[in-house]
């Protein structure tokens, strides 16, 4: 018995190691293939936050520079979150249909494929923190111990946006009309997210709402970390913990079950 386990094992090995060289090829090209015209390349995920932070900052610091202290910072942390997010689950929710021939020629698992385009989204969310050194240094924003915790924050917010990936795949698979939905679904997704606007500001009612939508919670948390120093409210972080854990199986539910169907539809 103790060979056939050690046997079994050591398969389950190779198998790992054999998927994640694809989800590594795959995540290469699929970062060749986004900046295959750009001269810039890869630089572009530096640049773009802090592009869109300079013009968002342009139109918004003055009408909450009195509530809202280091904006840009502010704004920062919520958008390369908010951006690993929907970079994350737009581009797995077709991950499926885009790997169509390969799925049908290779046997290889379904979800790698949603697997290597989350964690390109990752990829590029890693490279977009390469703009927070300048602009910490340019507000004199000071980061201390807590700043240990923020991969946890982004681990967490990997484990949603996983879930809900995985879901969306399925979705796409049955339903194009999906992706449309989806998007109109995140531009309300993005108001209700706190990214450049201070919550104080709201109704109660709102802040109620907002307060118990998951990516707030992520950005929230990374805002706790960097601006204050220190970490989010306990409540802030169980809820953060649910809704990860709850997406992430969520997802591998409705991915399991409809696996086979996928294949067929494919």
């Amino acid at each position: 018995m103790p060979r056939i386990q050690r046997a079994g094992t050591m398969k389950d090995r190779r198998r790992l190691k054999q998927y994640l060289f694809v989800v590594r090829e795959l995540t290469g090209r699929e970062l060749k293939r986004k900046y295959s015209r750009s001269r810039l390349g890869i630089l572009w995920s530096v640049l773009n936050p802090l592009l869109s932070m300079a013009v968002i900052s342009l139109i918004f610091s003055r009408m909450f520079r009195r509530s809202i202290e280091n904006f840009p910072v502010y704004y920062l942390c919520g958008s390369v979150l908010w951006t690993l997010f929907t970079t994350g689950t737009n581009t797995a929710m077709t991950a499926l249909v885009d790997n169509k021939q390969m799925l049908i020629k290779v046997k290889i698992p379904l979800q790698v494929f949603v697997i290597s385009r989350v964690y390109t989204a990752f990829v590029n969310f890693v490279y977009s923190l390469i703009a927070f050194v300048p602009i910490l240094l340019v507000f004199r924003v000071r980061l201390n111990w807590t700043v240990l915790f923020l991969p946890v924050v982004v681990f967490f917010e990997l484990l949603f946006t996983m879930g809900f990936a995985l879901a969306l795949s399925v979705g796409y698979a049955f339903y194009g009309d999906i992706k449309h939905l989806y998007g109109v679904l995140l531009t309300l997704w993005m108001y209700l997210s706190a990214i450049f606007y201070p919550v104080s500001s709201l109704p109660d009612f709102m802040v109620t709402v907002v307060g118990n939508n998951p990516v707030y919670l992520f950005v929230d948390a990374m805002r706790w970390i960097v601006l204050e120093g220190t970490l989010q409210p306990f409540t802030a972080f169980v809820k953060m913990v649910i809704w990860s854990v709850g997406s992430y199986l969520a997802g591998t539910w409705i991915f399991r079950r409809n696996k086979d169907k996928i294949m067929q539809r494919l």
